[in-house]
Order: C-alpha cells, then structure tokens, then sequence
C-alpha cells in the first residue's frame, strides 16, 4: 500500500473530517491492494508464513485477519484457522474468499475475546498492534487464549523506519515515547485518514514479557526473491545483494 507524508497529531481534525480507519469504508480497494503489493503480498505475508512453518494440524487464531489472504494460506498448508477482525466490511469479503463455512467472527482486539482459555496452538497478529494505544489487554488476552507453550507471530511498524521517515520529513520524532500518529493513504485512487500507536523497540517487548511471553525471534526478513522483477521501480536502488529494507519488524513470541 501506497504511503503518503505522515501528519502531526494535531493536524487529525478538520471541519469536515473523515473516519479515521475506516476498513469498512475502504475494505475493496485495501483488499484488491493488499493482494498483490510489495509491502503486504511480496514482503510481510511471506516472511510471516515461513515463520510460522510446518503448520499442519495446528489450531490458529488469525487476530486482525482482514479480508483473508493470511487465513487462506495458512488453511492451504493444513492448519485449523479461525479468523477475527473489527470490521465486518473486511469479514464479508473474507467469507466470499474462504467461503460460508470458515470461521469468522466480528470482534475488536481491545477487548475479551470470544474463546475459552488454551484454545488455540498460534496466534498470528499481522500489522495489527500498531493500531493499539494499550498493549497490555490484547496481549493479556491473546496469552489467555494460547496454550502453554504454543507461538504469538506479530508483525509490526518498524519503530526505526517511523522515526526515520520523520526526521526526514522535517519533524523532531519522540522515539522513547509512544505517541499517536496520523497518516494519509491512498487506497483505490481515494485519500483515507489512518491513526496508528508508535511506541520505542524497548516498550514492544516489555509489554511483551509483562504478559507472559518469551521472545523466540526478533526478524527483519529479505522481501521476496520475485519481488524485484515485479516490482522494478520501487527496487531499482537496490543492489543484487541487497534484500531488506527498513518496514515492518517480526516477533515469534512463546506462551511461557
């Protein structure tokens, strides 16, 4: 998905103002990106799937699933998916992708989850946590739901690239803090409002213990080896060696 300057938090409200994350309102355009772009089919959605491995027979929760792409193809490989999201403008989408008999189900990540203690084997939270203020009950939450032992795979905003692309923006980021932030994408040719929650490496992963995980992996993967030929303008400073870029970070998280 396309970026545009990211906007101080206080330029948000306007006379007029649109929703701020509005999946239902823009869920076919998001969708139709999400299927094909650099950032989410040929770079975060492979790098969760191989780390998330051998899934066959696994019992996983896809929290934040969208319109479906990641619960797909973690049924292909033979797990057990279960799918929850916010919007029901995303899960309408998802059911005509997955079909009538898949298991989604309307529910906000902020709050209790419709499961009983220990019910699945994984959790996957793909770029979803940033949209977060608190931490501490989702992630309280997702461990309820995990058996002991069993993997929370997040993916997240890169805290080093926000801060980056903030000072090269001509602002003074806070990076110790956590902080609110407005940016503007474009999505099916229309301009949407996104807030998201920024918060410094060191905060991730104290939240992350504080709710009874340990940290299995911390990741920055190389993008798809096709990517560069599909992609060549976005690429073409990369050198041959050259397969990473500062976007998102990658945890592997287990259930103490």
């Amino acid at each position: 998905m396309a970026r545009m300057t990211t906007m101080p938090d206080d330029h948000v409200e306007t006379a007029n103002p649109s929703p701020l994350n509005d999946y239902d309102g823009m869920a076919g355009g998001y969708t139709a990106e999400n299927e094909s772009n650099l950032l989410n089919a040929y770079y975060e959605r492979p790098a969760m799937l191989e780390l998330a491995g051998d899934v066959a027979g696994r019992r996983i929760l896809d929290a934040g699933c969208g319109a479906g792409p990641l619960f797909a193809e973690l049924r292909d490989r033979g797990a057990v998916v279960t799918g929850v999201d916010a919007s029901a403008g995303m899960l309408e989408l998802a059911r005509k992708r997955l079909g009538a008999d898949a298991d989604l189900l309307v529910a906000d990540l902020a709050g209790p989850l419709p499961f009983p203690d220990e019910a699945f084997d994984d959790v996957v939270a793909s770029l979803v946590l940033h949209y977060l203020e608190d931490w501490a009950p989702t992630l309280a939450e997702l461990r309820r739901v995990l058996k002991p032992g069993g993997r929370l795979l997040v993916s997240v905003d890169h805290p080093f690239s926000v801060t980056l692309f903030q000072h090269l923006a001509g602002e003074k980021p806070r990076y110790f803090e956590t902080r609110s932030r407005a940016d503007e994408w474009t999505v099916g040719g229309q301009s949407v409002r996104m807030r998201f929650w920024d918060r410094p490496l060191h905060a991730m992963t104290e939240a992350f213990t504080a709710a009874g995980f340990r940290i299995g992996v911390v990741s920055e993967p190389p993008f798809a080896p096709e990517a560069r030929e599909l992609f060549p303008e976005e690429l073409r400073e990369f050198e041959p060696t050259r397969t990473r870029f500062l976007c998102f970070l990658f945890f592997v998280l287990e259930a103490a």
